[in-house]
């Protein structure tokens, strides 16, 4: 009843009204996701200087994609915040998950991760020791590798005549075990097979029997280089000259060998002489041996870029050079007239033969490692090629008649971009690995032939008329090198994963390995 006395109607009860719950708001995660695709499609796509420099901008994009997925899961997706919560948690939880389960194992040449679950763990199965110093020296169908290269330390060498059928006449495997990590390649001395490896807290350099894969003798230095990009182990390849090994370790431990026996005849840390630090990427020149010394890429700089030992009892025999950190190895060669050594560091740079004195030098686009063999043309000429979007160019050495030098380009190209792989010259034109494809090059007017065949960042070997490839993939691969065209003749499978060592050929007998295993196959000749 209201106050005049008229009963009044009852009025319902009012309830009150929730808020209304947004709707997610799924339009900026679709919006990001497009233009984070769209970012990686465009790295891949449009050019640049390099393939490694796409896969970088690439991860790079794929990083803040991620990034902005989760600010918009915070911040902006309207859901309800125990909901956003769970899935944070749940996202960082998943990738701790996968990060516990697996460990990058370095990258491949194209800069791309290489993942091995965290569990797995190497046990060397061939035991280090001296099993047998008196295997004998020789075996019919082998010829010496002596050292980085080959015996002209060019990557060529005459012969024998390979089969270019594998499939109607297969390699046949004489051994394949594992061995320890590194990135060093064979050299070969009759049937002693010589290599540098990691083993545990020590380097190896390690004489296999090329015949059976048996241990013949290993001598080993305390000291272990471990990148996590660049892998772990020795990246030098050894040299052998006469009856003396000599090795260079990641570390700048050198060391001069028995070759019959491995025992110790002298031994020099040059990183700790020099007060320099190991090198990025560790250290990586393959000693030269040249009269009666053997000299390398020491890297010291300020005078000590190159170093020469006299062989018989190391004592030092000159220095030279101002580069800091190499990652080439030291050549011996002629030019106009006169004998010299030639090392593309920092820069391409001419040393005295006896003295070590600089006596030209030519300057290369830095802020990555030149580590291409140069190689000679002519009597006064050099092509060199580098990677990350370099290229190559063909250099003139003169000297004039007061005995002044000079280095001038002849052509500068920024095609054949050797990032650790040695380009070869054949009949007037240079083949090697461009960003991990085969190319064919003028070397005369440094035009393009072609460029065909993806073998990633392997190595290259000239036999004969043919191409001996090591691809990155493990694959070795015989090539027919023609102007024209690619003319892949024939392939087999010699070892597993990654290969980035230099392989040799000793005779007929093929040896080849990468920081896992090594394997020995006999090629088939005509």
């Amino acid at each position: 009843m209201n106050d005049s006395g008229v009963p009044s109607k009852a009025m319902p009860s009012e309830t009150p009204v929730p808020p209304r719950r947004l709707s997610i708001r799924w339009w900026p995660a679709f919006v990001i996701g497009i233009l984070g695709f769209a970012s990686m499609l465009i790295t891949q796509r449009f050019p640049h200087l390099s393939q490694q420099h796409a896969n970088i901008d690439t991860a790079k994009a794929i990083v803040v994609t991620g990034i902005a997925l989760l600010l918009w899961l915070l911040f902006l997706s309207r859901m309800a915040w125990k909901r956003r919560i769970w899935l944070f948690a749940g996202i960082v939880v998943s990738l701790g998950a996968l990060a516990s389960m697996f460990r990058i194992r370095g990258v491949s040449g194209n800069l791309v991760p290489v993942l091995e679950l965290r569990w797995v763990k190497r046990t060397l199965e061939v035991p280090i020791g001296n099993l047998s110093t008196n295997t004998p020296m020789m075996a019919p169908g082998v010829a010496d590798f002596p050292q980085f290269l080959g015996p002209n330390r060019d990557g060529s060498m005459a012969g024998p005549r390979l089969a270019t059928n594998w499939t109607a006449r297969p390699p046949t495997l004489l051994w394949r075990h594992q061995v320890g990590s590194g990135w060093s390649g064979f050299v070969v001395s009759g049937t002693r097979a010589i290599t540098q490896e990691q083993r545990d807290q020590e380097e190896a350099t390690v004489c296999y029997d090329l015949i059976t894969g048996k241990v013949i003798w290993a001598h080993s230095v305390r000291a272990r280089y471990f990148n996590a990009l660049a892998g772990e182990g020795p990246r030098a390849t050894p040299t052998i000259a006469g009856s003396k090994v000599f090795a260079q370790g990641a570390t700048g431990v050198f060391v001069c060998l028995d070759l019959e026996t491995g025992h110790e005849l002298w031994i020099r840390d040059l990183i700790r002489s020099n007060h320099v630090e190991v090198p990025a990427w560790g250290v990586s020149s393959s000693p030269l041996a040249v009269n009666d010394l053997v000299v390398l890429g020491a890297g010291g700089g300020k005078g000590h870029a190159l170093e020469a030992y006299v062989a018989k009892d190391g004592s030092a025999a000159w220095a030279g050079g101002n580069e800091g950190d190499t990652y080439s190895s030291p050549k011996e060669v002629t030019l106009d007239g006169v004998p010299q050594i030639v090392l593309f560091s920092g820069a391409l740079v001419g040393h005295e033969l006896g003295s070590g004195q600089e006596l030209w030098r030519f300057p290369w686009p830095g802020g990555h490692p030149h580590i291409a063999m140069p190689i000679v043309a002519s009597e006064t000429d050099l092509i060199i090629s580098s990677g990350y979007g370099t290229g190559s160019g063909r250099i003139r050495i003169k000297r004039d008649p007061a005995g002044k030098w000079t280095a001038t380009s002849v052509w500068r190209a920024n095609r054949l971009k050797a990032k650790f792989t040695n380009p070869l010259l054949h009949r007037g034109n240079v083949y090697g690995l461009d960003d991990g494809i085969l190319a064919c090059m003028d070397a005369e007017t440094g035009n393009l032939r072609w460029k065909d065949g993806r073998y990633g960042h392997g190595q290259t070997l000239l036999v004969g008329s043919f191409l001996l490839i090591m691809a990155e993939s493990g694959e070795a691969v015989l090539v027919d090198p023609q102007p024209d065209q690619l003319r892949e003749l024939t392939r087999f499978q010699a070892v597993s994963g990654k290969t980035w060592n230099p392989h040799a050929l000793a005779g007929e007998y093929l040896i080849v390995r990468n920081d896992k295993e090594a394997a020995c196959y006999r090629l088939p000749v005509d």
